[in-house]
């Protein structure tokens, strides 16, 4: 490197020398372009090595990450969301990459510093400290603006995590955003945190400004202050193009450890605060592995032993079990009842070790099977889903799936067990997910099974169904220790024993008739539930039963509904118009089957190069008034540069009177002036270029941010949240960053190379023969390298979203994993995922090695051809000149390949574009509120439903779900809709949420057509509470009351009438407790209570209720239907019951079958009329 311009040197002196031999100068000229080629090869192979370890360094760390969140306890689970883990793989993971591929250069910069500082000593003397001094000015001002934008990163960063953990929670919970009209106040809320990031984004980028243009006018001042003081201590000093041009190109050489070294020093910066974040993950504490002493099976004992115990979720918190002493013998079935929140969950959590010991002891022998009480399904396909990694026993898992009563469910499904389930089981009911869940525990033939609740999501027969083949004294599982935490009452008679638990103590034991005769707690319970549930009659009947467990699922469903609709309304269990899942219909014969099964749509990889549009859609976003300012800018800098070192060549070849050069004071003013210009132009232009990135990014964030909260429910069942989750996160991270720097640095350098190319046409105009067939092949190097990067780029990242689903659902399922000991199993997933997607990044970096190093033969070329120019037209050259154009002819090689990457950079990045804006062309909702719609503001006042030939489907070409519905509901009717699984009850709530638009046919409400006003208008004047419970992360408060209209008192009021007051004023922060993601640190029914408590808030007339009594024990229950019937009395209640006895005293009753309306009218006429009603009822024993 430092022997370049010790021979350029050598070549001026051979142009002022009149009489050397031509041969010399040839010989410096060809011999100034091999060193350029070595020094070239030397670097790329160097960089080369550097990457594959960064690679395989990142490759270890996310291991690492994966395998420690197998191991983490609650505690630290809950000061970490997903998507903060997912964060610490996908971006923390890359920092420590790119320090490991820069770090050289923090103790390699200085010494090449050295060097050049020693060379420029060597040409100008004690002059050169002046040099020094500039640099010494220039670090620590560049030292501070790093300090200073690491600390603006983390903000940044902090509120990018705040963004992306509430997007996560939005995308989990859009249902209920859906229904509740609330996608305004989190459209606000996510706003909110974007706007502060950019906040911090723009400190930090004009800081950077600053310290780009200090930079890139680095070589000028150094030149200055140099010339300067080397003029100004004596009139003897000489500027000669000997001098100029070397310390000129020893100067450009300075140049590249001086702008490594901020980069180097900022990456190991970004790596230790990477470092400190995955240190503090990776040290959070573990579970503890004595929690539970495993033992191997002994013939007879003991399953299950806890003495004494007492448990906690974290290490400081209060313990939620406290002296817990439970035996269970060998092959016996425990029931565990207790009201809502009385740790009977975390019983099994600490029979399975999640839970912090305290004291005692707990032992579990043999293998164990856990299915918990929300079922975790993995994005796969059934049959992998219930296997779960053992090999696939074909007699076995048949009878499996027919004790599981899932063979009619197979039947729906397009694939049968080769169906794909979406991500945490979006296009199975509730009631599947739970079968599927308690499957994949049979399946494993372990010798402990922990059933938490198991039963609660399913219909009732279907219920009876599964507890008699699978959990029952006569089930498939007879022989194995059971443990069921229960809220059905009619299986406890069969139990061999049963714990009740009270506020995380034990406070009776012992078998159903033991407790019945102790007449205590249990024993009031009860009896006030025996007369509402008079199962027990039902068991007898067998026979009559026996028929009807076959028909238990939907045996006569028509094949062409895509699935089950069990539990349609409920949280994620969305409805199925699924992308390609319908089966082969009449239109398209020719459908290959091979994609029947699939649902998910893969992130899809675009191929070929970007297209323009993207570009064009760029720039627009940002307004044509702001760039073409910038253009000038850059223009007009680069010519403040070219016209200060032309300045420089016509003083080098000022001639010599008498040993000085004359008027070296006014030389040195214009050559001052002009770098200041170039210097305050950089500047310019690198704050516009920031400035016009943000505004850009802004307005596509908030145009990824409308569409997707304005797509349809359909949407996000065919789009896994990971992909989106990836558009908010990575891509609108690239917009924001990547691609304005990438601008900067590509139009720089572009400009810069004009420059060059101008120099050195001004001394050899004959270099234009040479430099058009080198700027060919230039071109031809480059597209055809950008086409194949920007196609990797894409295979990379398409490779990288498995990545973090698995990571996600795994994190989501740890317990289950755990449980059933298949740690080994996912960590080895999880590898295969990270190295398929190490493939793609592999040839990436090569590819740009192979790139570089082209490049700079390309560049070397233009050296040889500037140099040997110069030597044959060295009769009419003067010195100055063939000195500018050789050392600017040297910078080619890096300007060269600095444009190629910076301008894949924005090729890479501009995909980011594309991929946001991809959403924009998907199907929209129809608009929240209409302008200028005459809405009475009290509408509906009474609150009649009336449709009129309703019809209803999932998808274009598939049946309809609800057949030509005709039916008038009066105000203040109570009106209850049964029907089979699939019969179209939820379909009837979603249609009048206009969830799903109608096939034919109207709604009326109050007289209104509710096809003709707006979806908020709508959906915020009427209520559902759905079944499955979603909160959100924030404050109770927001959970209740997200636009903050209802006052303090009113909020109160109706957790008080959802039974919730007491516990909300006994937590800490009462209203403004905060709920951790997903409302984890509430229990199930509690979380149910809040979306009661909703319902109560907002108070509307019309109330549609999706049974959401499956996770809520009978007093709960009771005190519910209770609310329900007195504060709701003036309203119309619309009640989807899957038990029946809920509704028994409801004014009418509709029977759905397979769309139709078969049956209705009060209840007491349907019995009497002994049709489908009734024996529904003779079914449940109410009759």
């Amino acid at each position: 490197m430092f022997a370049i311009p010790q021979v350029l040197s050598l070549l001026l002196g051979f142009m002022r020398d009149e009489d050397a031999p031509l041969w010399k100068g040839y010989f410096y000229a060809t011999l100034m372009f091999l060193l350029s080629c070595l020094q070239s090869l030397f670097n790329h192979q160097y960089m080369y090595t550097c990457f594959t370890v960064g690679m395989r360094v990142k490759t270890a760390v996310m291991g690492l990450v994966y395998r420690k969140s197998l191991v983490i306890n609650s505690a630290a689970r809950r000061t970490c969301t997903v998507g903060e883990i997912v964060n610490l793989v996908s971006a923390d993971t890359q920092k420590l990459m790119d320090f490991v591929v820069y770090f050289n250069a923090v103790w390699l910069a200085p010494i090449e510093i050295a060097l050049c500082l020693f060379f420029l000593w060597q040409h100008l003397g004690p002059s050169a400290l002046a040099g020094i001094a500039t640099v010494i000015l220039i670090f620590p001002l560049n030292g501070i603006i790093a300090k200073k934008r690491s600390k603006l990163q983390e903000i940044q960063m902090k509120f990018m995590d705040g963004r992306i953990r509430l997007m996560n929670e939005i995308l989990n919970g859009i249902k209920i955003l859906k229904f509740y009209a609330w996608e305004k106040a989190f459209l606000e809320q996510v706003l909110g945190h974007r706007e502060k990031e950019l906040k911090a984004l723009k400190k930090s980028q004009i800081l950077y400004s600053i310290s780009i243009a200090s930079f890139n006018s680095s070589s000028f001042l150094i030149a200055f202050s140099m010339f300067g003081v080397y003029v100004m201590l004596d009139d003897r000093n000489v500027l000669d193009a000997q001098k100029v041009f070397v310390s000129m190109a020893l100067i450009n050489i300075l140049k590249t450890p001086l702008s490594q070294l901020p980069f180097a020093i900022s990456t190991t910066m970004q790596a230790v605060v990477s470092l400190r974040r995955l240190g503090k993950y990776l040290c959070s504490e573990e579970l503890k592995t004595d929690n539970v002493s495993k033992a191997p099976l002994t013939s007879d004992g003991e399953d299950v032993a806890i003495e004494n115990g007492t448990f906690s979720w974290s290490a400081e918190g209060p313990p939620c079990l406290k002296r817990i002493n439970v035996h269970v013998p060998r092959g016996s079935l425990v029931a565990v009842v207790g009201h809502v929140g009385s740790g009977k969950s975390s019983l099994l959590s600490a029979m399975l070790g999640e839970t912090e010991k305290r004291n005692g002891r707990v032992a579990v022998k043999g293998s164990v099977a856990y299915v918990p009480q929300q079922a975790w399904i993995q994005n796969a396909t059934v049959q992998d889903n219930i296997i779960f990694g053992r090999e696939k026993l074909k007699s076995w898992y048949n009878r499996v799936l027919e004790a599981c009563a899932l063979m009619p469910d197979l039947d729906i499904l397009p694939a049968g067990d080769a169906t794909e389930i979406g991500e945490k089981g979006l296009n199975l009911s509730g009631g599947q997910k739970q079968r599927v869940s308690l499957a994949r525990a049979v399946y494993r033939k372990a010798d402990v099974y922990l059933l938490d609740d198991p039963l609660s999501a399913v219909d009732a027969h279907v219920g009876q169904h599964i507890f008699d083949k699978v959990i029952g004294p006569k089930g498939v599982l007879r022989d194995k220790t059971r443990i069921l935490v229960t809220h059905g009452m009619s299986f406890l008679p069969q139990a061999d024993h049963i714990l009740v638990l009270v506020d995380g103590e034990i406070t009776e034991s012992g078998s159903y008739q033991e407790l019945l005769s102790r007449h205590g707690a249990f024993a009031d319970f009860i009896h006030t539930f025996a007369n509402t549930e008079r199962k027990e009659s039902a068991i007898q009947r067998a026979g009559s039963r026996r028929s009807n467990a076959r028909l238990s699922m939907v045996d006569f469903m028509p094949f062409s509904r895509d699935l089950s609709q069990e539990q349609l309304i409920g949280g994620d269990t969305t409805n199925t118009n699924l992308q390609n899942m319908e089966p082969v219909s009449e239109t398209d014969q020719e459908q290959v089957p091979e994609d029947l099964g699939k649902l998910t749509e893969v992130d899809k990889a675009r191929t070929g190069r970007v297209r323009l549009a993207m570009y064009k859609k760029y720039f627009k976003t940002i307004g044509l008034a702001i760039i073409i300012p910038i253009v000038f800018l850059y223009a007009f800098q680069q010519g403040a540069s070219l016209a200060y070192n032309y300045w420089l060549s016509m003083w080098a070849d000022d001639p010599v009177i008498n040993g000085t050069q004359i008027d070296t004071d006014l030389k040195l003013t214009v050559f001052g002036a002009l770098g200041f210009v170039q210097g305050i132009a950089i500047f310019g232009t690198t704050v516009a270029i920031s400035i016009c990135g943000i505004i850009a990014s802004r307005h596509l964030h908030m145009d990824l941010l409308n569409n997707v909260l304005r797509s349809p429910m359909s949407f996000f069942e065919r789009t896994p949240s990971g992909n989106l989750l990836n558009r908010f996160a990575k891509e609108i991270d690239a917009i924001d960053c990547m691609v304005p720097d990438g601008l900067k640095m590509m139009l720089s350098y572009v400009f810069k190379l004009m420059e060059v190319c101008i120099i050195v046409l001004m001394a050899t105009p004959f270099a234009a023969v040479i430099i058009l067939p080198l700027a060919f092949l230039y071109a031809f190097v480059q597209s055809f390298y950008v086409a194949t990067s920007c196609q990797l780029r894409r295979l990379e990242a398409v490779s990288r979203s498995p990545i973090y689903t698995h990571f996600n659902e795994t994190v989501q399922g740890a317990s289950v994993i755990r449980a059933f000991g298949e740690q080994s199993r996912f960590i080895l997933q999880a590898n295969e995922r990270v190295d398929f997607n190490q493939t793609s990044y592999f040839p990436r970096f090569v590819a740009t090695r192979w790139l570089a190093v082209n490049l700079e033969f390309v560049g070397n070329g233009v050296v040889l051809a500037a140099a040997i120019l110069s030597v044959m037209g060295r009769s009419t050259l003067s010195p100055g000149i063939v000195g500018l154009a050789v050392s600017h002819s040297l910078q080619v090689t890096g300007i060269l390949s600095w444009i190629v990457r910076s301008w894949t950079d924005v090729e890479n990045n501009i995909v980011s574009v594309e991929r946001v804006s991809e959403y924009a062309e998907t199907a929209k909702e129809a608009s929240w509120s209409i302008e200028g719609s005459s809405l009475p503001p009290a509408w509906p006042q009474s609150g009649t439903l009336e449709f009129q030939d309703y019809g209803l489907q999932y998808r274009k070409g598939l049946e309809l779900a609800l057949k030509g519905i005709t039916l008038q509901i009066h105000e203040r009717e109570r009106v209850g809709i049964v029907g089979r699984t699939g019969a179209g009850k939820s379909s009837l709530a979603l249609g009048i949420f206009r969830i799903l638009e109608a096939a034919k046919g109207k709604i009326f409400i109050d007289g209104v057509n509710i096809a003709d006003i707006g979806l908020h208008d709508l959906r915020s004047r009427i209520t559902i509470i759905p079944q499955d419970p979603v909160l959100f992360s924030g404050s109770l408060r927001m959970n209740l009351d997200p636009f903050d209209t209802y006052t303090d008192e009113e909020v109160w009021r109706s957790l008080e009438l959802a039974h919730l007051k007491n516990f909300v004023s006994n937590l800490p922060d009462k209203l403004n407790h905060e709920c951790s993601e997903g409302g984890e640190n509430l229990s199930l029914g509690q979380r149910q209570l809040v979306c009661l408590a909703r319902a109560l808030l907002r108070k509307t007339k019309i109330l549609v209720l999706d049974e959401a009594t499956a996770a809520v024990d009978l007093e709960t229950d009771t005190l519910i239907q209770s609310t329900i019937r007195t504060q709701f009395e003036d309203c119309t209640v619309l009640t989807i019951a899957h038990r029946l006895n809920t509704i028994m005293d409801y004014t009418r009753v509709i029977v759905m079958d397979r769309g139709h309306i078969s049956e209705m009218d009060s209840p007491s006429n349907l019995i009497a009329q002994r049709g489908q009603f009734y024996r529904m009822c003779r079914e449940a024993g109410l009759v």
